[in-house]
């Protein structure tokens, strides 16, 4: 047994030296991937750090556009690269146009079109990183735009990544002037006229300590008629993303004011029978 592995041994040394240096070789590339990604991004960053004239949201959607062609160009040449060092033609693989179309009949097409959208969504700037939109039924502020995907983190946190395809309606919920509208109930005993002045007066305070709106808030007056309550309807533009918080203030604010002022807010209410009363009624009638 011996006799014959030291027979062999002159042809298995050539073979683990070569599976040694293609080894070392693979984790070189691997190595000189990570190192190249790197110093993209970090050119990349630099690069657009630059750009004063560009919009910040529109700076940062191009950043994560050119990181993501980034990202891939670099990984393809990786595994080009290593497929090399296993022996395997890429040259031929490459320029085969019965492999690239066999691929596309496989689902490429899919692909393609999440390529392609992503472009267009980018350069008809149709949303940026950091808005809040709505795509699909699903909301949130919009945490990357790749290539192939655009990922939103909703309001409680879930990431939804969505295919470039799929995107076909969206809203934009960061763009212009937003409404804030607060309506707000009284009961019918209360008069109009005192209701209002008051709800100005402490729209005034609530103006003055809310620099995002642009303008109002204004009470429209009496909105609707309710089957215990008069709707007060009061209508404010803002900053984007700020309509939110300024309803909330509002809220509060007219709480308050209305606790102070002794003005009613009508409510359900419950109203209790002792079983003794119901008795008494009966024998009396």
């Amino acid at each position: 047994m011996f006799q014959r592995l030291a027979d062999e041994l002159p042809v298995l040394i050539p073979l683990l030296a070569a599976a040694g240096s293609g080894l070392l070789r693979i984790v070189a590339i691997l190595l000189l991937t990570y190192l190249a990604r790197a110093v993209a991004f970090r050119v990349i960053r630099t690069a657009m750090t630059g750009r004063t004239h560009l919009d910040e949201r529109r700076l940062k959607t191009l950043e994560t556009l050119v990181m993501s062609v980034a990202r891939y160009s670099i990984g393809l040449a990786a595994i080009i690269a290593i497929l090399g060092v296993l022996g395997i033609d890429t040259t031929s693989i490459l320029a085969g146009a019965g492999i690239i179309g066999l691929a596309v009949g496989f689902g490429a097409q899919n692909l393609v079109r999440d390529i392609i959208t992503g472009f267009f969504l980018v350069f008809e700037d149709q949303f940026s990183v950091g808005e809040f939109v709505t795509i699909g039924g699903q909301s949130g502020l919009v945490e990357e735009m790749g290539l192939r995907v655009t990922k939103l983190r909703a309001f409680a946190g879930e990431v939804h990544v969505i295919p470039n395809s799929n995107i076909a309606v969206t809203t934009n919920h960061s763009r212009g002037d937003m409404r804030a509208m607060v309506d707000v109930s009284v009961a019918y005993e209360e008069d109009v006229e005192r209701v209002t002045q008051i709800l100005n007066q402490t729209l005034a305070g609530v103006k003055e300590a809310n620099p995002s709106i642009r303008d109002g808030p204004t009470v429209l007056g009496v909105f609707s008629f309710g089957p215990s309550e008069m709707v007060f309807r009061i209508v404010a533009r803002t900053e984007p993303m700020a309509q939110w918080a300024l309803e909330r203030e509002i809220r509060r604010a007219v709480k308050l004011a209305f606790d102070r002022e002794g003005i009613e807010i009508p409510y359900p209410r419950l109203v209790q029978v002792p079983a003794s009363a119901t008795k008494i009624g009966r024998e009396v009638r």
